[in-house]
């Protein structure tokens, strides 16, 4: 499956958002920054609300903030498929994932390329989604980090298992010997000319 950032386009938000969902991506990645986790501070709760209010595509939520219950308790509201944390910007880890269960969102937890994939050991059985980020969280647009690739095949038969960062032409072909449920790619795609086209080529399912 594609998910699809809306992080780096060459058309305004509201446009980019109306092509994801107009287009084949299975959902559309929303990263939500803070200035506290990460530098980049991108959006309020307020501005992604009234962003995604009519959405009617499958929501994949990333959240690279601090103490990240306080952003899902207005998210919910948007009835999310996925809602993504990190576990170390997430004090309360134990209750935000009871107040995602409780409200039948799939809790997803990221990989920063520099952790190690047992970090999330205790959370296995408790979570339902791991996200690989193959370039460091708070910036479109950045390289692929092939060496990540080595995390996937310890999740297979585990979770669903999301790649995420750099994705392209060229970085889709390393992943074609994994087992990836969702791939989650931004500027590839929202900055050509032909969403489809883009989605169609890193479509190795």
């Amino acid at each position: 499956m594609i998910s699809v950032s809306f992080l780096k386009s060459k058309y305004s938000k509201k446009e980019t958002i109306q092509l994801i969902e107009d287009s084949k991506a299975d959902f559309i990645h929303v990263d939500l920054m803070d200035g506290i986790y990460v530098k980049e501070n991108n959006f309020t709760i307020d501005e992604i609300m009234d962003l995604l209010k009519n959405v009617k595509k499958s929501l994949d939520i990333h959240l690279m903030v601090y103490n990240p219950l306080i952003y899902i308790k207005e998210l919910v509201k948007l009835k999310p498929s996925i809602i993504t944390i990190h576990l170390d910007g997430t004090p309360n880890i134990e209750e935000t994932i009871d107040y995602l269960k409780k409200n039948d969102v799939k809790v997803g937890l990221a990989i920063n390329p520099d952790e190690n994939e047992h970090i999330i050991d205790n959370y296995l059985d408790k979570i339902d989604y791991v996200l690989i980020m193959s370039v460091y969280p708070g910036e479109g647009g950045q390289k692929f980090i092939p060496e990540v690739l080595e995390k996937i095949n310890y999740f297979e038969d585990k979770l669903l298992i999301g790649i995420d960062g750099g994705i392209n032409e060229d970085s889709i072909k390393l992943l074609k010997n994994y087992h990836i449920d969702i791939i989650v790619s931004g500027s590839y795609i929202c900055m050509s000319d032909n969403f489809n086209e883009r989605i169609d080529e890193l479509n190795i399912k």
